[in-house]
């Protein structure tokens, strides 16, 4: 959640991040460490979670599928909808001010055309829209999907388990990822890698020791060399290489995620245990939905307000890029910690009884 807090806290010109995305901007030490991170080194943790998601979804076969969708109308469907809805009024409310106001226009994150930027400006229907489908709070994409796969799950394990049809199956999905496509319930990313959760758990697959080939040294090296030069390519690729070049940085970016996945999985378990014996830090992962459900809009609205506080000093956007996300991430925790002292039971229904 910490990584996705800063990948949404990337400030360069164009904001709107893809695989194949090249920024309109020189290359220096602040765009390259801002893209190098953000669209690179920490792409693999949305994919991580979808693999989590899967593993442990099918770790409970024993439960009837439609009693655990009923939980998931708890855990997933109400908290999308609350935090969908606070998005809308969180941002209709700094609408009301001029100086917030001129900070939401400049986000971009409500725009529909060139002349309705405010949800003020949104029809009726286009605000329904927004709640439902395409939300403000644009992080919440992910629960969205995530609960068609769990609807979709008895259909996703029978590809899976039929080894007949899982070759079928894991290929076309892998297109899917490849080719970056995406659904109002669906997309590329997300499918395959729950459906690869789903597959770890049905097989022998070891989550706790590698085997030889997914060793994490040489995937390490890989992860990190393959987002360096997919980072460069962004910058000076296009004046190389011409468009030819689109394809090839989607191609690293694929590969970045893929080897960071191995890279991490298997490589920061002494971190991991080293995090986990410290309760300062498991008391922080109590708050790691509400840090995930505030975040976002919030920070990409706040980016050029703080600019405008720090433009008097050299690399600003810089240290806006690495303190910013930090400040929401802090005021997420506190929110979090006062909700949860206040009103228990509405903290439970805002983080779908996570945390409690």
């Amino acid at each position: 959640m910490v990584l996705l807090v800063f990948v949404h806290g990337y400030n360069l010109n164009l904001r709107y991040l893809q695989p194949w995305t090249t920024p309109d901007e020189p290359l220096t030490v602040t765009t390259f460490i801002e893209y190098l991170f953000a669209n690179g080194l920490f792409r693999f943790r949305i994919p991580m979670l979808f693999i989590i998601s899967g593993y442990l979804y099918a770790l409970h076969d024993q439960t009837p599928n439609k009693e655990r969708l009923g939980k998931r109308v708890r855990t997933l469907l109400f908290p999308y909808l609350i935090w969908s809805a606070l998005g809308i009024v969180l941002v209709y409310a700094f609408e009301l001010f001029p100086y917030t106001r001129q900070l939401v226009i400049d986000s971009h994150v409500v725009q529909i055309d060139n002349e309705r930027m405010q949800v003020h400006q949104y029809h009726w229907y286009e605000t329904i829209a927004r709640w439902l489908f395409f939300p403000v709070s644009y992080q919440l994409w992910f629960i969205r999907v995530l609960l068609f796969y769990n609807i979709a799950y008895p259909a996703i394990r029978w590809c899976v388990i039929h080894q007949q049809w899982s070759w079928v199956f894991f290929g076309f999905v892998t297109l899917l990822w490849l080719s970056t496509a995406g659904f109002i319930i669906a997309e590329g990313e997300g499918l395959l890698f729950f459906s690869l959760g789903v597959w770890i758990q049905k097989t022998d697959f070891s989550i706790e020791s590698p085997a030889r080939w997914l060793k994490p040294f040489p995937w390490m090296v890989i992860f990190v060399s393959f987002a360096m030069i997919k980072s460069v390519l962004a910058f000076k690729g296009v004046d190389w290489l011409g468009s030819s070049v689109y394809p090839i940085i989607t191609l690293l970016h694929k590969l970045t995620v893929v080897s960071g996945l191995v890279a991490c999985w298997f490589g920061l378990d002494k971190w991991v245990v080293w995090s986990m014996r410290h309760s300062w830090f498991v008391w922080l992962t109590s708050f790691s939905f509400i840090i995930y459900a505030i975040h976002a809009p919030l920070v990409a609205i706040l980016i050029d307000g703080m600019f405008q506080w720090l433009n008097f000093v050299n690399g600003y956007r810089l240290i806006t890029f690495a303190l910013l996300p930090m400040f929401i991430i802090l005021g997420s925790v506190v929110i979090g910690l006062v909700l949860r002292t206040v009103t228990p039971k509405f903290y439970s229904l805002l983080t779908g009884g996570r945390g409690v």
